[in-house]
């Protein structure tokens, strides 16, 4: 079985302002998890889904990604419906709910004030998520979810974003063999307003079981 990666600890110092912001959450709401969100899922999976950064209602209080917030609805229940989850996402770490065959992780492991993390925050996390890539020994497929996640991948495989444009729906072959999928963020703006539907976020995901065929070594490696 695959070895966990080191994440960041529970007090990272790397980013001020995130620590100023993590240290104001936990003063107004001791109980919350208030740290560095570590990711979910089997490290054996050939699979990732990449993700922005924890929401301060969400995964910042509730340790998990994506739980706790609107953002987790259409993600989960379309993982469940697609094999990819099994049991039932009640928006709780303790629902029971075990993801299947991918992994799920944030670009940017702490909440950032406004829901928005900047470039040099986002490059600082970014060696994270490279390590994760390397450690996941079947990885095939990355879904990026929104245009920071797609940055972060890239970043972390060595590959300018110049190279590979983000653009929903999109299925990029990236040079180091990796696949990545793009979909629009499972936000609640996104699909309040309809620029994500339910059917197109299930097409991606169909697109990327498709294009998942475990391989013996790290891809990103």
């Amino acid at each position: 079985m695959a070895t966990e990666p080191q994440g960041p600890d529970h007090d990272c110092q790397l980013c001020p302002r995130l620590v100023e912001y993590r240290t104001a959450n936990r003063a107004a709401h001791p109980d919350w998890f208030n740290g560095p969100v570590p990711s979910f899922g089997p490290m054996d999976a050939p699979i990732v889904i990449i993700g922005m950064a924890p929401g301060v209602k969400g995964a910042n209080r509730t340790g998990r990604p994506f739980t706790g917030d609107h953002a987790g609805i259409i993600l989960y229940e379309t993982l469940i419906a697609y094999g990819l989850a099994r049991g039932t996402f009640d928006a709780r770490p303790d629902d029971g709910l075990e993801l299947d065959g991918c992994r799920i992780v944030n670009a940017v492991r702490c909440v950032p004030p406004a829901n928005l993390p900047t470039p040099a925050e986002t490059a600082i996390c970014n060696r994270f998520l490279t390590q994760e890539l390397q450690q996941m020994p079947n990885l095939r497929v990355a879904l990026a979810l929104g245009v920071l996640a797609h940055a972060a991948v890239l970043r972390a495989c060595g590959i300018p974003q110049s190279h590979v444009r983000f653009r929903h729906g999109a299925v990029h072959a990236l040079p180091d063999g990796l696949i990545l999928c793009d979909s629009y963020h499972v936000s609640r703006y996104n699909t309040n307003t309809g620029r994500l539907t339910v059917p197109m976020f299930q097409e991606v995901v169909r697109q990327l079981i498709e294009a998942a065929h475990p391989t013996s070594e790290s891809v990103c490696a």
